[in-house]
């Protein structure tokens, strides 16, 4: 196919959401012929499309419509593979020991006749929140510096920078200020209601509605750059072409799976929207008293919120808990063990809000039970496993009584 690029159109924050991809899938193939299709990151993880197809959806739709993606916390590993890696760019993450850049730091590529730099970073917040198990050989320096260390070693071959950024919405506006040879940024990880365009001087900050719902774009026209965002066509007449056909196959065929019945979901959780706070709640008295904890900590972007009808299925509960976290009893640092305050803080910060069972904390906390996620990436580690999957946990709790 021969391609004339006049603009930039990208994805964010996907998580394997592909319910209804078809809309997405053929857009963005209709759009290749004029647009580089860039994504920032978290393709990979949030419903049982990852679960039970491995990646091999979200791997086949990047090698078949995609030029440049951003790594995400979500996915991170993937990012390895030999095919993918060779679309990955980040400018900021690093081999620990060596300090040698990771990825690509940028791919050039010619844009309405101007000379274009695609580059990514991952924001700090957002690296510490990938599993301790497939970051601890790596590490990410500040954003801002390593945007300027790569423009500083290819201004000369360069008109205008854009970057995929995985750090928040906030973040890319404070980036946008400090970096202000930037032309366009894509923002994602933030799952925020920001969607932009916002302009920092000349620097515009945009991105697309996640979970395949939307995408930005960013458009060349001479020397100036216009930028929008929009929506997926909600259905789709297009036939997908051959080589993309495969994706449609694994969908529908992982769809049938995902839509085994559980059991009636017991109120007050059906026909709603999750309450996820509610859910956890729930879930850490029962198990404060069902496994004889002193005390539960979970964090509530263990779960993902989800629309529940009467029933629940397969594919609602792996949305609902797409990680596959094990529940384990974990050692509290030593510095924190003394400081419920300051345990929360330090959890808070690297995990989002917590529920915790009893609240407010005991002032002595020597273990926890939490899961597998917690206990290894911001605590000191599991004692031993609870014999529980978190998954199961909820399946219990959101069909308690009601089981076919």
């Amino acid at each position: 196919m021969t391609r004339q690029l006049r603009k930039i159109v990208a994805t964010t924050d996907v998580h394997s959401s592909f319910d209804n991809a078809l809309p997405m899938l053929t857009h963005l193939h209709a759009l290749r012929p004029e647009a580089l299709i860039v994504d920032c990151g978290d393709f990979f993880e949030g419903s049982g499309y990852y679960r039970l197809g491995h990646g091999r959806i979200e791997q086949a739709a990047f090698l078949g419509l995609y030029d440049v993606i951003a790594p995400g916390n979500h996915g991170w590993s993937h990012h390895f593979e030999p095919a993918l890696r060779q679309l990955t760019v980040c400018a900021n993450a690093v081999d620990a020991a060596t300090g040698q850049p990771l990825f690509r730091r940028l791919h050039a590529t010619c844009i309405d006749g101007r000379r274009i730099a695609v580059t990514a970073v991952i924001g700090t917040r957002a690296f510490h929140s990938i599993p301790m198990d497939q970051r601890a050989d790596h590490r990410v320096t500040e954003p801002d510096r390593a945007l300027r260390e790569v423009m500083l070693a290819h201004h000369h071959e360069i008109d205008s920078w854009v970057v995929l950024s995985h750090s928040g919405f906030d973040e890319d506006l404070k980036l946008a200020a400090v970096c202000p040879f930037l032309d366009v940024i894509f923002a994602g990880h933030c799952h925020s209601g920001q969607y932009g365009p916002n302009h920092v001087g000349a620097t515009l900050i945009l991105k697309g509605r996640e979970l395949g719902v939307g995408y930005a774009l960013a458009e060349l026209s001479g020397t100036r750059w216009t930028a929008r965002t929009a929506r997926f066509p909600s259905t789709s007449t297009a036939a997908l072409p051959p080589y993309l056909a495969v994706i449609r196959e694994q969908i529908e065929d992982l769809k049938d799976r995902l839509a085994l019945p559980l059991g009636a979901i017991a109120k007050p959780y059906r026909g709603q929207l999750l309450d996820r706070r509610l859910l956890l709640s729930d879930l850490a008295a029962r198990l404060h008293t069902g496994l004889g904890a002193d005390t539960v900590i979970l964090n509530e972007t263990a779960l993902r919120p989800t629309q529940l009808g009467d029933v629940l299925t397969l594919g609602d509960l792996l949305t609902i808990e797409p990680f596959n976290n094990q529940l384990v009893h974990a050692r509290i640092p030593d510095a924190l063990r003394n400081s419920p305050r300051a345990l929360m803080d330090h959890l808070t910060e690297r995990a989002g809000p917590l529920v915790t069972e009893p609240s407010p904390l005991p002032p002595q906390l020597p273990t926890a039970l939490t899961t597998d996620y917690l206990a290894e990436s911001h605590l000191g580690g599991r004692t031993h496993q609870a014999g529980l999957r978190l998954r199961q946990a909820i399946q219990r709790l959101l069909t308690r009584g009601t089981q076919r």
